[in-house]
């Protein structure tokens, strides 16, 4: 939802199974400009002439398993990407940025859980790495360009519009086969998984309370929940019973995958936020829209 006042310039270039259906009304009654853009094409991002308050940069190659098999793509997009956003800013005098980063993937597998936003990075991921990266770039920039950044460390964000996950890899599996659901490891990787509204929540309420400098944001429900626990959750949604679940073996889904994620969120919550939508209110949600 666009807020009244607001004047806003959406740069993507629609390669990640988007289109413009939920900008299209935004567009035509001018509240929102729209630009087919790469993040990469830097010389492209240099001829946006209007001025800007701030940027919010969620643009990204989000694959955790296509940054292993390709990781030059994934640094083009993940930092090069962020560091011609960051260029961008200081080009044109523009002083506020929020980022989204990664949460379990900056992390690794970390030896203090939960983890706090002041522990050290320590990827098993190029993507990881790249998101890390793109902090470090995001540090630097603050101090030496008086630039008061936000970086979002966001955990497994599903929902409406959501278009890859684990969730969406389950219901479409489960659509062609109803009786048999071939899960990715063992199941037993814990992860913390947030409903859309409540991420865009935190977005909020962290630009309202932006200081000067650089800061970071663990943002996280506090619900663990393993692979396993999501598969039954879909087959109970979709109304199924007696689902046969396989699994491929070994305690990853894929290489690079991060198989327990608990953080600190603390901070976050001190400045008012919690996270509101429980995982199975979440997962029917997210279901109801995919049915559509």
């Amino acid at each position: 939802m666009v807020k009244k006042g607001f004047h806003i310039t959406v740069v993507d270039d629609l390669s990640a199974k988007t289109d413009l259906r939920y900008l299209q009304n935004y567009i035509d009654n001018d509240s929102v400009i729209f630009s087919k853009t790469d993040v990469r094409d830097y010389d492209k991002l240099l001829e946006f002439e209007r001025d800007f308050d701030f940027v919010f940069h969620l643009a990204a190659q989000p694959d955790v398993k296509l940054s292993v098999t390709d990781p030059r793509f994934d640094f083009e997009v993940n930092v090069l990407g962020t560091l011609n956003i960051l260029e961008f800013m200081r080009q044109r005098d523009i002083t506020k940025f929020v980022f989204a980063s990664s949460l379990g993937t900056v992390y690794g597998e970390p030896d203090v859980y939960p983890t706090p936003e002041n522990y050290q990075l320590k990827p098993i991921s190029n993507y990881g790495a790249a998101k890390a990266a793109s902090e470090m770039y995001c540090s630097s920039y603050s101090s030496l360009y008086d630039i008061d950044i936000i970086s979002l460390r966001l955990g497994n964000i599903y929902g409406p519009r959501s278009t890859h996950g684990v969730m969406f890899d389950f219901y479409n599996k489960l659509l062609k086969d109803s009786a048999t659901l071939e899960i990715l490891g063992d199941g037993s990787q814990t992860k913390t998984y947030l409903h859309i509204n409540d991420t865009i929540n935190a977005f909020d309420i962290t630009f309202e309370n932006m200081k000067e400098g650089f800061d970071v944001y663990n943002v996280s429900s506090s619900e663990q929940t393993t692979v396993k626990q999501i598969a039954k959750f879909m087959s109970k949604t979709l109304g199924l019973e007696n689902v046969n679940y396989t699994f491929t073996g070994g305690k990853r889904g894929w290489k690079g995958d991060v198989v327990f994620t608990s953080v600190d969120t603390l901070k976050l919550h001190a400045l008012g936020w919690n996270a509101k939508i429980s995982i199975e209110e979440g997962i029917s949600d997210y279901v109801d829209w995919l049915k559509k």
